[in-house]
């Protein structure tokens, strides 16, 4: 009787393995076998010899709810430890990072400031973004560099991220919407680094270059915390890098049907004024042109996701229509 009571509670203590094939081997030392004949031979046999048939490895598909947190912890494992050794190295040459790329829209080398200078001589910064820095807090600097390290380190990073999701979720996908998300890992990594050098290289200087050069007073002076500084680059470039994922985010959507592109049309009107309202929350400068800058791109993105919402849509429908095709109407003298 006590044996029989902890012998489910042997089962769940035994340690999960990272590779499903290995809960054979585990699940097969509490296997009762048929004892072998008096002959020696296997149970069925009839004292024929027959190979053994090796044991197939188990699919995805017959994997447990434990054995997928376990394919998800070590995804997880791996994601950080190529985070980790990211942000190391970002923190190991922090100096060269704050002064070349976190600073560098301050300076008059930077390339926007420079496209501005033959642009227009009014909106360019000759002298380069004059401006005081400081910290007026104790640990400022030292968390503005952690802080830094972090983004710089997940920025980097964000590819393999992205591969080691793809990783965990393409064995649960069918052929054919594996080819119609071919190359996803390179689209989404694109557009994400794509929308960061947007807001670094166009949102950042005229910002910065606006709230320089605007002044209540001449004898007033700017002063700026370098962790205010710091903490607008990146959430400027952050938000940019979100928002030019608005076309993978209508694909996944349209694919759960969720979004519909005759919605995506029918408030394409509503969509412009929340687009300037969102432009004008991630430009904190009541500068016309840097919200004119990131609205522009953004509507552009819309239109982009309806598209890929009406082609996702159109498959959908022609999937239905085949497979009510393949499918003929069930008569009613047919018998189960």
């Amino acid at each position: 009787m006590f044996c029989s009571a902890i012998y489910p509670f042997r089962i769940l203590s035994l340690p999960l393995h990272p590779h499903p094939t290995l809960h054979f081997s585990v699940l097969a030392r509490f296997t009762k076998r048929k004892p072998a004949d008096t002959n020696g031979h296997a149970p069925g046999t009839n004292g024929t010899s027959t190979a053994a048939t090796p044991t197939p490895p188990r699919d995805e598909k017959s994997m447990s709810f434990l054995d997928h947190l376990e394919e998800l912890r070590w995804h997880v494992v791996r994601m950080v430890v190529v985070l980790t050794v990211a942000m190391g190295v970002m923190f190991a040459n922090l100096h060269w990072l704050v002064q070349e790329v976190v600073l560098g829209p301050l300076s008059k080398n930077f390339p926007t400031n420079q496209l501005l200078c033959r642009i227009s001589p009014g909106l360019c910064p000759e002298k380069g973004i004059q401006v005081t820095l400081q910290a007026t807090d104790p640990a400022e600097q030292f968390t503005r560099a952690i802080l830094i390290a972090v983004v710089a380190g997940f920025i980097v990073a964000f590819p393999y991220v992205v591969w080691e999701l793809w990783r965990f979720v393409k064995p649960g996908l069918h052929q054919q919407e594996l080819k119609k998300t071919r190359g996803v890992v390179a689209i989404v990594s694109a557009l994400f680094l794509l929308g960061v050098l947007f807001g670094y290289y166009v949102i950042c200087p005229f910002t910065l270059n606006f709230f320089a050069t605007f002044q209540l007073a001449p004898q007033v002076q700017n002063i700026w915390r370098i962790g205010e500084v710091i903490g607008l680059i990146v959430q400027i470039s952050l938000a940019g890098g979100i928002l030019f994922e608005m076309p993978v985010a209508a694909f996944v959507l349209s694919k759960l049907g969720i979004l519909k592109p005759g919605v995506m049309r029918n408030y394409r009107k509503h969509a412009v004024v929340v687009v300037l309202i969102v432009a004008g929350i991630l430009t904190p400068s009541p500068d016309v042109l840097s919200q004119v800058l990131l609205a522009v791109p953004m509507f552009m993105l819309y239109e982009v996701s309806i598209l890929i919402s009406a082609r996702v849509e159109k498959a959908r429908l022609k999937a239905e229509a085949e497979l009510t095709k393949n499918d003929p109407p069930l008569r009613l003298d047919q018998q189960p």
